[in-house]
């Protein structure tokens, strides 16, 4: 069936609104010297103070380190020996010369305490030398858009020519939360990391990211800090199905920053009904006992929008140009999509609402 042509009808869907009374806190004074407070689901901006400048990141530069080694461990989970020369000042996994963990497991040092040993083993394991790696993550940087951004080393530990913006770092935590093994390790409080060599060789690791604990919904992501970058702190909370990402840098009260950043965020954005089971298409039905079959939504469909704000979506319909009888209720034959500037934000599968027999 689904190897038939497709019809694509599309029309730009009514300007969308809710028009109860929005609660919404007064936009908060930060200490942050560059912030950013994003909704994941539709990307919309809902702070920003200096959200262009590029700045010293630290340790959150290792949001991207892990990216591009988590895309790697997806064609080859290599397990790498640590040598002296990945060695680093800073924070710690405490690695030596001659151990040996698989790259995901580095991954998971790497984010959890900030392991510059373990960016250094992972950058030098994948690409042969830092300088290589650096290129892998501003390639990736490129890809996704981050126009105020440059990568040197897999760390963040200071070096010229080493920075990033408010925006966007946001930009990259987006991504990087919609990789379930990335988002696996930053949502949690502590969690082991298993060596290749020596055999059983286990180290449990506690995770720097105080939100975990304190901020309601709190899902992630990444600490970071030097004495040039000052502090640096990204966070991704969910809350009533609703995903926000805050970045700061150079925030001296970042915890209580992002606290209160991640409160307006929310209160700024609610989720609206797009359909739901009530909408119907007849699709014409050949051989049948009828001409047209009714198709439906398998369900309630609904995006996250901003507060007061209309939403301005562009519908598609994807379903075949006939249907063949017999139909069965309940088969799925196409989908119902809205997009945003030319990404889709919410999408229900359609399915045939009723059976239909074949002609006898």
């Amino acid at each position: 069936m689904f190897l038939m042509q497709f019809l694509l009808v599309c029309s730009t869907l009514w300007q969308l609104m809710i028009m109860a009374p929005a609660t919404i806190m007064p936009e908060p004074a930060v200490s942050a010297a560059s912030a950013i407070v994003v909704c994941a689901d539709s990307g919309d901006v809902l702070f920003e103070k200096n959200a262009d400048e590029e700045r010293s990141i630290a340790s959150i530069t290792k949001i991207m380190t892990a990216v591009v080694a988590l895309e790697a461990a997806d064609r080859q989970d290599k397990v790498i020996v640590f040598e002296k020369s990945m060695a680093a000042e800073g924070s710690s996994l405490y690695l030596q010369p001659g151990e040996s963990l698989p790259l995901t497991e580095l991954v998971k040092g790497m984010l959890c305490v900030s392991g510059n040993d373990a960016a250094n083993a992972v950058a030098i394991g994948i690409a042969g030398s830092k300088e290589r790696f650096a290129g892998l993550m501003n390639a990736k940087a490129r890809t996704l858009g981050m126009t105020h951004t440059h990568f040197v080393n897999p760390s963040g530990l200071e070096e010229e020519g080493h920075y990033s913006s408010a925006r966007d770092m946001a930009i990259l935590c987006r991504y990087a939360m919609e990789n379930e093994s990335f988002a696996a390790i930053v949502s949690q409080k502590k969690l082991t990391v298993h060596y290749a060599n020596p055999s059983g060789k286990t180290r449990e690791c506690v995770n720097h990211n105080r939100l975990l604990s304190t901020a309601e919904g709190c899902i992630g992501i990444k600490t970071g800090y030097t004495k040039t970058a000052g502090r640096t702190l990204t966070s991704c909370a969910q809350r009533s199905g609703i995903r926000m990402i805050v970045v700061t840098l150079d925030d001296s009260d970042d915890w209580n920053d992002h606290q209160q950043l991640l409160d307006y965020g929310f209160s700024r954005v609610e989720k609206r009904v797009l359909t739901d089971s009530s909408y119907r298409l007849s699709v014409p039905l050949t051989g049948g006992t009828k001409d047209t079959v009714t198709v439906r939504p398998t369900g309630e469909c609904s995006c996250t929008a901003v507060k007061d704000k209309a939403l301005q979506l562009q519908q598609a319909v994807y379903l075949p140009h006939f249907l063949y009888a017999p139909t069965a209720c309940g088969t799925v034959v196409g989908k119902l999509c809205w997009s945003k500037d030319g990404i889709i934000i919410a999408s229900v599968p359609l399915c045939v609402a009723e059976s239909v027999d074949s002609q006898s």
